[in-house]
């Protein structure tokens, strides 16, 4: 059985679930597999990219490619 296959049946059983233990074990089982493949696969920033994205900022800075927060807050506002 594929993967795809598998969660299909998986969503099925859990939408047949009736018990609110069990839903919350596998809510809570679901949020620390996720956490932990996340810190598994988290790779920290080495210090020449940090520094580049310093340098970047600071001549983004300079040459007035910055958005303000109110700015940026009143343009994403229209999305919607």
């Amino acid at each position: 059985m594929d993967l795809e296959a598998r969660k299909i049946t998986f969503v099925q059983e859990f939408l047949r679930l009736q018990n609110v233990e069990i839903v919350s074990g596998l809510e809570n089982l679901l949020r620390k597999r996720k956490a932990e493949l996340i810190e598994k696969n988290f790779k920290p920033m080495t210090m020449e990219l940090y520094d580049a994205e310093i340098d970047q900022a600071m001549e983004d800075s300079k040459n007035d490619r910055m958005i303000k927060a109110t700015d940026l807050k009143a343009k994403i506002q229209k999305w919607s």
